[in-house]
């Protein structure tokens, strides 16, 4: 004779929708940001109108196909001086102003020792060079270091921090102006300045080779609660002889 199989008590069953309801709670809870997610689970957690990571593992790094945001390059030569500047990104270019030579594989321009720069393609005025991309490959930032700012403090906080890094309030302000729009309305942002991993995606060739150059590059992620990071280390630039200047950045969702 067959033996009967045995089925699931009402015990048994009742225990494991309880254990569901849980889960999908603690979910929702989460995902509303009235819980941390501490275990890091985005398949329970991400919106469904959301670029979702393609890979995270180790605590503070986030690997992302995302856009490089204007990127802006300013010079400023001892003298007016012709001056040829190539950018070999590492993705597609989806802005440019003045317009990006293919050929050349950047801009070629007359720079003035106060920013102004003339475009040797349509000898128009123009106050920097400006780009934005696309990368083509997913980028690891490491948020492992850098600052815990209230959405509502970050135009300080940028204020204080561009002008210890070195840029002039001119630049900074035109740094603020586009940025902080896009934080100020967060909780808390995560913000980290990087330097290799951005330089090493847009490397540039200038011509003739600047005597000093500082390229600011800040990495933000957008925070439901306030965490504990190690403060970054804020390294100051000094310019001397012809020196170049860029900004820009991108948010890490």
């Amino acid at each position: 004779m067959q033996k009967m199989k045995k089925k699931p008590s009402k015990g048994f069953i009742i225990a494991i929708i309880v254990i569901i309801v849980v889960i999908l709670g603690w979910a929702g809870l989460t995902r509303a940001g009235f819980i941390p997610n501490y275990w890091e689970i985005d398949f329970l957690c991400a919106g469904q109108d959301e670029p979702k990571p393609i890979f995270k593992n180790d605590r503070g790094k986030f690997e992302e196909l995302m856009d490089i945001e204007k990127p802006v390059i300013y010079l400023y030569p001892e003298q007016k001086q012709d001056v040829t500047v190539q950018l070999d990104y590492q993705g597609k270019l989806i802005a440019d102003y003045p317009a990006y030579d293919k050929k050349l594989g950047g801009w070629s321009v007359t720079a003035y020792p106060d920013g102004r720069l003339v475009s040797v393609a349509d000898d128009k005025e123009y106050s920097y060079l400006f780009w934005e991309g696309e990368s083509s490959r997913p980028i690891k930032w490491d948020l492992s270091t850098g600052f815990v700012v209230k959405g509502s403090q970050t135009r300080e906080f940028l204020q204080d921090k561009l002008a210890q890094l070195g840029l002039t309030p001119k630049e900074y302000n035109e740094f603020i102006v586009y940025w902080y729009p896009k934080m100020k309305d967060n909780r808390f942002n995560l913000i980290h300045f990087a330097g290799e991993q951005y330089t090493a995606t847009a490397p540039l060739t200038i011509t003739p080779k600047p005597d000093s150059m500082l390229r600011v590059f800040m990495v933000f992620k957008p925070l439901n609660r306030e965490i504990a990071i190690k403060p970054q280390e804020i390294q100051p630039f000094e310019r001397h002889g012809f020196a170049v200047v860029e900004w820009g950045g991108t948010e890490v969702r």
